[in-house]
């Protein structure tokens, strides 16, 4: 499964979420489930909001048939009301998120439909994305994704199923080439000529990497390549990334690392670093433990840094 995503290092949107997630339709079995994007041990207000391709990208955001919406403002003051009674009789954080979920979503109601219009975006641009940029919910979101960074959302993620080739092989990487490589490229190329590459920072990266050796039939057209968590590649662009280099070496086989090994606590503390945060101080309180995204190491990947 492949995923990138785009931080936005810029100021918060009061009218769209900060992490939003795009799944592109795909269609190859995998399973991919909303746990992946949710706010774990966080409060509730942490968790991803995924757009869908078609209508309606986010669901049972529009008004009900014949219901014009004049006075959802004054209900939403009246369950505003009852919830803070209920938050201050409890005190369970999670009725103070769910007060603001309301009104996040009272305002999404007028901003989602404007940021999801693609119908002023010029020809220049879908030809740059490639054709399936005028078909949403394919991996072309790339250019969706490009409009939320445009409107300050922090976290955009977007998933690409169908890597999972045991079998297939030649066929299948050739198809997800065609259906990811122009999206990607199309999108560092729109962010820095918006002049926004430089404070957002675009990351590639999947489950785990293949075996360099084959699995399967070994015919010509129909083998595979099994699951390698020992080594495999991930890229990053802008916000502070150095470019155009290669970090770390496997040995001839592709098999282990021999030379600058980055674990993934190591990329999360370089990330924070990237954010201004510093790792070892982002603590959060969780029945009773202190946690920390690196846990107790990591150290930031100074190497890869402009």
């Amino acid at each position: 499964m492949g995923a990138w995503m785009s931080y936005g290092l810029g100021s918060d949107n009061e009218n769209l979420p900060t992490f939003i997630v795009l799944v592109s339709k795909n269609g190859s079995g995998q399973p991919l489930m909303a746990r992946l994007w949710s706010n774990g041990f966080l409060p509730s207000r942490h968790q991803g909001v995924e757009f869908r391709g078609g209508k309606d990208p986010v669901l049972f955001l529009s008004d009900p048939e014949g219901y014009d919406g004049k006075d959802r403002g004054e209900m939403l003051e009246y369950l505003k009301k009852l919830n803070k009674l209920q938050a201050d009789s409890y005190g369970d954080p999670e009725i103070n998120t769910r007060i603001a979920q309301y009104e996040m979503a009272y305002r999404m109601q007028t901003s989602v439909p404007e940021v999801t219009d693609m119908s002023k975006e010029p020809d220049w641009v879908y030809d740059m994305y490639g054709e399936d940029s005028r078909d949403p919910g394919t991996y072309a979101d790339c250019l969706l994704a490009r409009k939320l960074l445009e409107k300050d959302v922090k976290f955009v993620q977007l998933y690409h199923q169908g890597w999972d080739q045991h079998g297939n092989l030649p066929g299948g990487i050739k198809s997800q080439c065609q259906k990811t490589d122009q999206g990607t490229a199309a999108l560092i190329k729109d962010l820095k000529q918006r002049g926004l590459l430089e404070d957002t920072l675009v990351v590639w990266g999947g489950e785990f990497g293949r075996t360099v050796y084959s699995q399967g039939k070994l015919t010509a057209d129909d083998y595979g390549r099994d699951h390698h968590p020992r080594c495999f590649t991930m890229w990053m662009a802008g916000a502070g990334v150095k470019p155009g280099f290669t970090y770390g070496e496997t040995d001839d086989f592709g098999y282990n690392i021999v030379k600058d090994p980055v674990h993934v606590h190591d990329f999360h503390a370089t990330l924070l670093h990237l954010f201004g945060i510093n790792h070892e101080e982002l603590v959060y309180k969780y029945q009773g433990r202190r946690f920390r995204l690196t846990d107790v190491s990591g150290h930031v990947v100074k190497g890869i840094l402009s």
